[in-house]
């Protein structure tokens, strides 16, 4: 009775009408969270709400008095009350329990399991409507969830969304197409079960009809060639079905409206996961792709792709060939070594060019003739790691090459006796020590013996010297006067021909 009397009174208390905010601010504070609970918990097991304690007030507690009075129970009858309310408190608790949260999960991924195997099996059905929106499942259920991949995969999904690609409609086709796309997204298990199944020549039988193909089923199908070639093991099978003419043909359309921005993109990198594989290489180059390609450089957004594909396409004889034989293909590329603010087409170009340097003697003197020495000069000194060390390896080809000139030319004139050193003076100190005793008297010497054609070319040289690093010092921001002319005019006579950057 007292309880329930404590409960009765902090009900009244707290459902009284305030008649100042002051005064219901004192009240609510009068109690604490925890003894707030309590009291609402003790005034739950006694039964009854406050509302319904306000309006017969006065029975209750006649009520009360008069039961207690006549007929007052032991303190064992008072039990159940506590029991309600402990049974209250684990109802609550229990909400929170993580053996609650594990159950709903468990059921919720039950329903989902139930709802995939109904849209695998309607993928089935006879009825096409049901087949198509089942597919349209298929594509919204795999767009972001892994897990729903694998199991659809698991269920037979792949061969009649493969089988689908054969229907007349339209819709059907792109959402069958759609829905293999999003089930191959990150899983190397699907993209090549999808090849297996034959998708790779039912989609190229979709865009080889006589008609145009639909712009929307086009750029379906490009979006699948990109994912599945990322696959190693699909590469070869694309490669050899025709895809290649195909990519290489939606990358040329200049018509906007059957060739979206996004499907270049994705054809572009596309034909750069094809590429990787050499065998490949030979139907890249019967189309004319590289030509495209070495055209093409110039805009930022895809040069850098483009420049990967050359970098696969140069690693063969014959695509090193096809690049060489291009018009304008070296002074392109020497160009490209001048893009300062973009690192990674540097260094790709730089590859190109030092594979060409590396393998066709005719190639280098073509990069001579284009004017790459004052190029991979700047880049020696200006371009990244990786760049610089490119640029070094073929500056050294073009040394070689000079060094055997000079052999050569002394060789023939000589009768292919051996090359000396001359003697100059007889005295024993310029023989050992021939710079300090008798080297200006040398280089004089020589000087007045060399022919006028020479002359000229030596000329030529420190002239060319000269320019290269006036135009390095000033793309470098160093003062004019960093390396002055004099240097450069003792550097020159001081140096044999080996020594020369070339």
């Amino acid at each position: 009775m007292a309880k329930c009397q404590r409960n009765d009174l902090a009900s009244v208390i707290l459902d009284r009408p305030s008649t100042s905010s002051g005064g219901n601010f004192r009240l609510w504070n009068s109690f604490s969270g925890s003894s707030l609970r309590r009291k609402l918990f003790d005034a739950v097991s006694c039964g009854g709400s406050s509302r319904y304690r306000h309006r017969h007030n006065d029975y209750d507690f006649a009520t009360s008095a008069r039961s207690v009075s006549e007929n007052p129970k032991p303190k064992a009858q008072e039990k159940p009350r506590g029991v309600k309310s402990e049974k209250l408190s684990d109802l609550l608790s229990m909400a929170d329990s993580p053996e609650t949260v594990t159950d709903f999960e468990t059921k919720k991924k039950e329903e989902a399991l139930e709802e995939l195997k109904r849209v695998a099996k309607e993928l089935q059905a006879e009825d096409s409507e049901k087949r198509k929106a089942a597919a349209s499942m298929v594509r919204l259920r795999c767009k972001e969830d892994s897990e729903a991949r694998v199991t659809l995969a698991m269920l037979g999904a792949i061969p009649p969304l493969v089988g689908m690609l054969d229907s007349e409609d339209l819709e059907s086709q792109i959402a069958s197409l759609y829905a293999l796309l999003n089930l191959g997204i990150g899983n190397d298990a699907n993209k090549a079960a999808i090849v297996k199944a034959g998708g790779v020549h039912k989609m190229l039988k979709l865009i080889e009809s006589p008609n145009a193909p639909n712009p929307s089923v086009s750029e379906a199908v490009v979006a699948n060639f990109l994912g599945l070639s990322a696959l190693d093991s699909n590469k070869p099978v694309i490669g050899s079905s025709g895809a290649i003419p195909f990519l290489v043909k939606n990358l040329q359309n200049s018509d906007h409206e059957s060739s979206s921005p996004q499907s270049k993109q994705d054809a572009i990198r596309a034909l750069y996961n094809l590429s990787i594989f050499s065998l490949n290489i030979s139907f890249v180059l019967e189309t004319n792709l590289v030509p495209f390609l070495l055209k093409s450089l110039g805009d930022m957004v895809v040069s850098e792709r483009i420049l990967a594909i050359l970098s696969n396409v140069v690693s063969t004889p014959e695509g090193r060939k096809a690049i060489s034989v291009v018009s304008d293909a070296f002074p392109i590329l020497v160009d490209v070594l001048n893009w300062t603010d973009s690192p990674g087409c540097q260094e790709k170009a730089s590859y190109i060019l030092m594979v060409m340097a590396h393998k066709g003697y005719g190639d280098r003197q073509a990069m001579i003739e284009a004017g790459i020495v004052s190029s991979l000069l700047e880049l020696t000194l200006l371009g990244s790691t990786l760049a610089q060390k490119r640029a070094s390896r073929i500056l050294e080809c073009f040394r070689v090459d000079k060094g055997k000139q000079v052999t050569e030319s002394f060789g023939g004139s000589l009768g292919g006796t051996a090359v000396s050193a001359p003697i100059c003076g007889g005295s024993s100190s310029s023989s050992t020590n021939p710079i300090a005793g008798g080297s200006k008297e040398c280089l004089e010497e020589a000087e007045d013996n060399m022919s006028e054609e020479k002359k000229a070319v030596k000329q030529l040289v420190q002239q060319s010297l000269q320019n290269n690093m006036r135009r390095i010092v000033k793309r470098a921001n160093l003062p004019q006067d960093f390396v002055p002319s004099d240097h450069f005019k003792s550097l020159t006579t001081s140096s044999t021909s080996k020594s020369l950057p070339f």
